[in-house]
């Protein structure tokens, strides 16, 4: 008999609405085997390969979370090479991934199933992960640490949709660091020096990045995304760059993969989709998509 694993966080505030809307009805579900797998308090790292080692060939994973939840399944799916589907239920802050895919509540999960082509990020030549919607390099991803601290996330996992919460927590954070120092240091994009003062890289590979931002339907594509560099220092920079993503798109131009020199070691931070690392005397960064896809529910 088929397997159903749903993958959830039991110590998110908004794990009552995991529990009476998905879990309680997923359970009654005929034909399959019903399994669960809880977000430990660890690293993603950590959850990943748990979720990875209980993982077997024809299994659906339903993650009903935020993208962080969402990322933890996307990666064991792909780390294990196995032939398993993939269905997102949005339960956090900004749910790009459902947005992506359209199954935004319950009834969706019985949508057709697409080929969902991920982003691979690889730092000095190893693999460090894979994303589904964006990945960004430079001062919105050191931004993302802010979202560590217990205090901040009490305040913004209040209520069942509170990305407008995030949003005041990040605009706080932008207007105490934007002048603080150099987010980004000199590297060259795919053999051409960038401008000194650059402060992020961006990949854009799904429909919307923080929920507010629209990117496009990349994912389906086997080679191409999009990618941008911006000085977002500058708020009057910000301010375009917001204005263009949120009434139009994300700005920027289409790639089949970047590559990330940097003059000199270098420390860097990294995120995807709400997940964040601080990597030391980082000599290259190079973002593409792999041969591997990800089979999706899409509606």
């Amino acid at each position: 008999m088929r397997r159903l694993i749903v993958v959830y966080n039991p110590n998110s505030s908004q794990y009552i609405h995991v529990e009476k809307e998905v879990l309680s009805r997923i359970r009654k579900i005929q034909g399959y085997v019903i399994g669960k797998f809880a977000i430990k308090k660890t690293d993603f790292e950590t959850n990943v390969k748990s979720l990875k080692s209980l993982l077997r060939a024809h299994d659906t994973v339903i993650a009903a979370g935020g993208d962080a939840t969402a990322a933890v399944a996307v990666n064991a799916i792909l780390e294990s090479k196995k032939d398993i589907t993939l269905g997102v239920l949005p339960y956090g802050n900004f749910n790009d991934l459902a947005r992506t895919l359209g199954t935004m509540k319950y009834d969706d999960i019985s949508a057709s199933i697409a080929k969902l082509y991920p982003l691979d990020i690889i730092v000095d030549g190893k693999h460090w992960r894979y994303a589904t919607c964006y990945t960004t390099i430079g001062m919105t991803a050191e931004a993302v640490e802010l979202f560590d601290n217990p205090k901040i996330r009490a305040k913004m996992q209040q209520g069942h949709r509170s990305s407008w919460r995030s949003y005041l927590q990040l605009a706080s954070w932008y207007f105490k660091n934007r002048h603080r120092k150099q987010f980004l240091p000199e590297f060259r994009l795919n053999g051409k020096l960038i401008h000194p003062k650059t402060s992020d890289y961006a990949a854009v590979n799904g429909y919307s990045m923080c929920r507010v931002m629209r990117g496009g339907r990349d994912y389906l594509k086997p080679h191409i995304f999009r990618s941008e560099t911006e000085r977002t220092t500058s708020f009057l920079r910000l301010f375009m760059l917001m204005a263009k993503s949120i009434l139009h798109r994300v700005p920027g131009c289409d790639t089949e993969g970047d590559l990330l020199e940097f003059v000199r070691p270098s420390t860097v931070e990294i995120q995807a989709e709400g997940e964040y690392r601080t990597f030391e005397n980082v000599r290259r960064i190079e973002i593409k998509k792999p041969a591997q896809y990800l089979k999706v529910i899409h509606k």
